[in-house]
């Protein structure tokens, strides 16, 4: 009889009225401004696969990019993203863990180490082109050429900062006493980080990796700085190579439908590795949760 008497009141009182009508305002502008980025979301995919699934065939994969008007596929483009790609991971992962671990084991409280957080954050939020451009100063200007090392090494300074970050905030979640226990047995703490703050925080590495490579895949701006492109099948570091971002942004704007056509192919196989590598990054974090 209490609480409906407490009820009754709480309704009649204009105060709490109020907030309730306040309370049912702001959740249905929350459901409307998520059904509309959800409605785009699904217009954009729907549109997307409509186009690019007519173009898939076992040429896509086979034959390279075709001159006007004539009829190919995307191997030399898909060829030369998978390389440039590994190679921006393989320069900047390095790089990433070895600066966040700093950041977390050897330097957490130093002012060095709250310069390089700012860096860091910088960089996290730099558009790609000027990444592109400031590449183009340092590698293309002066060899006098574009070439696939001066577009790997353009991803791999996009890749350092979101690993960086992974990695910090990842060895950060860490219990203390699992290094407290790893120096009450005499581990030097070089050993401890790869033994144990590596192995507790592998996982949470391995997504911000696999997010970085997400990141990566669809970036074209700095790719047309250093990389440039190539309409032929080309693995010479040293000369201008074919990605898959450059050449969806050329032909989409092209003229002939052939190209158009593997424009929408090439969107659609990049949006599916993009999707997958998320899902994977989401399974590896939901993983460690339950752990």
């Amino acid at each position: 009889m209490t609480v409906m008497a407490n009820s009754s009141l709480a309704g009649s009182n204009p105060l709490y009225a109020g907030r309730r009508r306040r309370n049912a305002i702001a959740k249905t502008l929350a459901w409307i401004a998520t059904a509309f980025g959800l409605g785009w979301l699904i217009l954009i995919l729907g549109i997307l696969l409509f186009e690019g699934i007519g173009g898939l065939s076992l040429s896509v994969f086979t034959e390279n990019t075709p001159p006007p008007g004539a009829a190919g596929g995307l191997m030399n483009a898909i060829v030369g993203s998978l390389i440039i790609t590994i190679l921006a991971v393989v320069i900047g992962t390095p790089i990433g863990i070895l600066a966040g671990t700093y950041l977390a084991e050897y330097g957490r409280h130093d002012k060095l180490s709250s310069v390089v957080r700012f860096i860091n954050d910088i960089l996290l939020s730099a558009p790609s082109i000027v990444i592109g451009l400031f590449v183009y100063e340092i590698m293309v200007a002066p060899m006098g050429h574009f070439s696939g090392w001066a577009g790997a090494v353009a991803l791999a300074v996009i890749v350092i900062p979101v690993v960086v970050r992974t990695t910090e905030d990842m060895l950060t979640l860490v219990p203390d006493t699992l290094r407290e226990a790893a120096a009450s047995i005499g581990l030097p703490r070089a050993l401890m980080i790869m033994r144990i703050a590596y192995r507790a925080a592998s996982a949470g590495i391995v997504t911000g990796i696999l997010l970085a490579i997400a990141r990566i895949s669809g970036e074209t701006a700095p790719l047309l700085f250093t990389a440039l492109n190539n309409q032929f099948f080309s693995v010479n570091m040293n000369q201008p190579m074919p990605s898959l971002p450059v050449v969806i942004f050329q032909f989409a704007l092209s003229p002939y439908e052939e190209w158009q056509k593997l424009a929408w192919t090439g969107a659609l196989l990049i949006t599916v590795t993009v999707l997958a590598l998320s899902v994977i990054a989401r399974s590896l974090t939901s993983a460690r949760k339950s752990s």
